[in-house]
């Protein structure tokens, strides 16, 4: 039976809120419906950056010291504005819509301590809007040992699968954290492989007040530090075969020195190529394409550094085969909802390390 979903996504780049409406039966998508965009207020923005320095030493899941309760409730009123304000936009009846995926807002990811910590309240998020909502998708695969990262690789599988082109072919979402998904027949391998834009948004907010480089301007007038990268690319996580899993914050300690920021962009920029590149060798087999989705994907200057890093592999904007790039995320969390409700598998040993495929998520009704 298909279903009639809303995916919502708040990533680790604290921009705001997406919202995508798919129908799906939760393993193939027979259509895609609008989407949305609630971006967070400077002054949530910023409540959020204190919500992840303030739980970096959470004790267990459920524990909301200092900001981190004001900050779930404002996570989980954007969601709920998000939600009407989408709706009502696009003449859509809440009693139309059968589940909503809400992934809520990472703010410690440890699945060695199997911890992974996601705010947002779901029950009063289902109350507010009057739909179901199935949520905390990632605990099940953390609990059994999983990474409980990356989660849209079984959503990247369907939209592959519908290009009918030769394989392998390799879905990369840049977002925060960069993300990867390999697909090659019934192949389906999935890794987190280093800083996405979290790095590079960082260093272009503290440095120029910017809250990302828009198309790469700023980094393609920089030079690129290659003994920093170099030096970067060192650290054990790249040299350790896929699955494995990041928290934004992992590269935190890497320090730019006096780059001006022009070089910092570029150097941010190259490291986050050059990390994404480091997968290939640890593939099967060599990709043939590569598909670039998230916000890095509106980035000229990483789309040209990829194609670089990458030959000759063909590398494209999602954007380019008709995929929504900005919503996929928020479309694939609406794929995994309708999964969750039927039982089927969000997660893989490829894809999260969990030692059996997992099922996952709990709904919330309203």
């Amino acid at each position: 039976m298909m279903l009639t979903a809303i995916g919502l996504m708040s990533g680790t780049s604290l921009d705001g809120v997406d919202v995508a409406l798919i129908e799906t039966d939760g393993r193939r998508v027979t259509a895609f419906g609008p989407s949305g965009y609630r971006p967070y207020t400077e002054s949530e923005r910023n409540l959020l950056r204190q919500a992840l320095y303030e739980a970096v030493d959470l004790p267990q899941r459920n524990a909301r010291p200092g900001c981190l309760r004001e900050a779930e409730s404002v996570v989980t009123s954007a969601h709920a504005e998000a939600v009407a304000a989408f709706v009502a936009q696009h003449r859509i009846a809440f009693s139309d819509i059968d589940i909503v995926g809400f992934h809520g807002q990472t703010v410690l990811h440890r699945p060695e301590r199997r911890l992974t910590v996601q705010i947002g309240d779901a029950t009063a998020l289902a109350k507010a809007i009057h739909i179901p909502v199935m949520h905390d998708f990632r605990a099940a695969d953390v609990e059994a040992g999983g990474q409980g990262a990356p989660f849209v690789p079984v959503y990247h599988r369907a939209l592959a699968q519908s290009l009918q082109r030769e394989g392998p072919i390799v879905v990369v979402n840049i977002g925060g954290v960069s993300n990867i998904t390999y697909i090659d027949g019934d192949t389906l391998i999935a890794c987190d492989t280093g800083p996405g834009n979290a790095l590079l948004d960082d260093h272009m907010f503290r440095i120029m007040n910017q809250r990302f480089d828009g198309e790469g301007r700023t980094a393609a007038q920089g030079r690129v530090d290659a003994a920093w990268i170099a030096r970067a690319l060192k650290l054990p996580f790249f040299a350790l075969p896929p699955p494995k899993s990041l928290d934004r914050n992992d590269f935190a300690s890497l320090k730019l020195g006096d780059m001006s920021p022009a070089d910092g962009a570029a150097t941010l920029t190259a490291f986050t190529a050059a990390a994404i590149a480091r997968i290939v060798p640890l593939l099967p087999k060599e990709p043939k394409s590569w598909v670039v989705a998230g916000g890095g994907a509106r980035n000229l200057t990483m789309l040209r550094m990829l194609r670089e890093c990458l030959a000759p592999a063909a590398v494209q904007a999602a954007d380019t085969l008709g995929w929504a790039s900005d919503s996929i995320e928020a479309q694939a969390f609406g794929f995994l909802a309708a999964r969750g409700l039927k039982g089927l598998p969000l997660s893989y040993p490829t894809t999260t390390g969990v030692p059996i495929p997992m099922t996952g998520g709990v709904i919330a009704r309203p």
